[in-house]
């Protein structure tokens, strides 16, 4: 399997997993202080969605990449490639 090679792409990413670290720890201490469970509910739902958006956009910049390099190495559509990916991307985040 291939890694991430776009240095700007593994900086969202892992910009968007500190993120949702921070969130955790949140939710952690919620629990701690005995926050209401309503309270803890919705922020645990905050943190599954931005896991799960860091997921589809992984997943697309991974799709990207190996298209990229197998369809069009000269890089001669990498716009059109780049639209196709970003209307794959919101369909992706409408499903969750």
């Amino acid at each position: 399997m291939a890694q991430l090679s776009d240095d700007r792409a593994r900086k969202d990413l892992l910009n968007r997993l500190k993120r949702a670290e921070g969130q955790l720890r949140g939710i952690q201490r919620m629990i701690e202080t005995g926050d209401a469970c309503l309270d803890i509910a919705s922020q645990m739902a905050a943190v599954r969605k931005a896991l799960d958006s860091a997921y589809v956009r992984m997943t697309v910049c991974f799709m990207q990449q190996e298209l990229q390099a197998r369809l069009a190495p000269d890089g001669s559509r990498e716009a059109d490639l780049t639209a196709v990916l970003g209307d794959v991307q919101t369909l992706l985040n409408k499903v969750r």
